[in-house]
């Protein structure tokens, strides 16, 4: 099957405008919001789930064949494709009031389907990703061997050679402290040897930022596959370098990643895999 990604990225794109008129329709009344504890520090609420369906309704008339696995609702991976849904990425910065979260959604190809040149695919692949920041208006898109943007503008990663004039993106752990060991060595190490480090709470924009050079670097461990789909293939349209911590071959599908331009990526993969443990 040949995907026609272009057709697919403005689906994808009128998808995370249904979804964040939603949210930001909650986010006006955050105090009459019912808050679910899915588990310890991960949280659901109304915004959440009316946003996905949003996201569903559109993505299923669109594309009635591909498979969808979404955070809230679920689903696996199936057919020549599978869209991959956050609908709020950033989840306790908007209960919170803090103006940074997204909408995040990917369509990932699996191995042997076309892109929209006609070559076959090698392995499982993000081809579509958009991250959308309605607090911002900022619209991240990318599709498979085309390139990234924002705001329909061309989008790089930056040009930083290495860690000491390196701005770093990562994620405290939050919801599974099994890999504390591994990581505290590793925020020491970085802390010392870049120009600094920030923690903003919310996956796809850390990526998205990563994409677009503000950031030049970013790992984190204990994400999900929504959390980073999108976000992967817009660093790697935008020049960079997005890899699995563990080594695992294709896009971090078990949400432990390290990412950068590709000097940045080299060094501070490096730290990251002596510390793996």
């Amino acid at each position: 099957m040949m995907l026609n990604l272009s057709e697919h990225l403005q689906t994808a794109v009128r998808a995370a405008h249904a979804a964040a008129e939603i949210l930001q329709t909650h986010a006006h009344g955050r105090d009459k919001l019912v808050i679910d504890k899915k588990a310890r520090n991960d949280l659901v609420s109304a915004a959440d789930r009316e946003a996905e369906d949003a996201i569903l309704a559109i993505l299923k008339t669109d594309t009635p064949a591909f498979g969808i696995v979404a955070e809230e609702t679920g689903g696996m991976p199936s057919g020549a494709a599978s869209w991959f849904i956050d609908p709020l990425d950033g989840t306790t910065n908007f209960l919170h009031g803090i103006p940074h979260y997204a909408v995040s959604i990917a369509l990932v190809a699996a191995a042997g389907t076309s892109d929209e040149v006609g070559h076959p695919l090698a392995a499982e692949t993000p081809v579509v990703a958009v991250v959308y920041d309605p607090c911002k208006e900022e619209m991240f898109t990318a599709m498979h061997g085309v390139g990234a943007w924002l705001n329909g503008n061309r989008i790089h990663c930056s040009r930083t050679p290495g860690l000491d004039d390196a701005l770093i993106a990562t994620g405290l752990p939050f919801r599974d402290f099994s890999f504390m060991h591994q990581y505290m060595p590793v925020l020491t190490e970085v802390m010392q040897q870049s120009r600094g480090i920030r923690r903003n709470g919310a996956a796809a924009l850390d990526l998205a930022w990563t994409a677009c050079g503000r950031f030049d670097g970013y790992w984190e461990q204990g994400l999900s596959p929504w959390d980073v789909a999108a976000g992967t293939l817009l660093v790697r349209e935008a020049g960079g370098v997005v890899q699995d911590m563990q080594g695992h071959p294709g896009w971090p599908v078990s949400g432990d990643l390290v990412s950068g331009n590709k000097d940045v990526f080299a060094a501070l993969s490096k730290i990251v895999m002596l510390h793996r443990g």
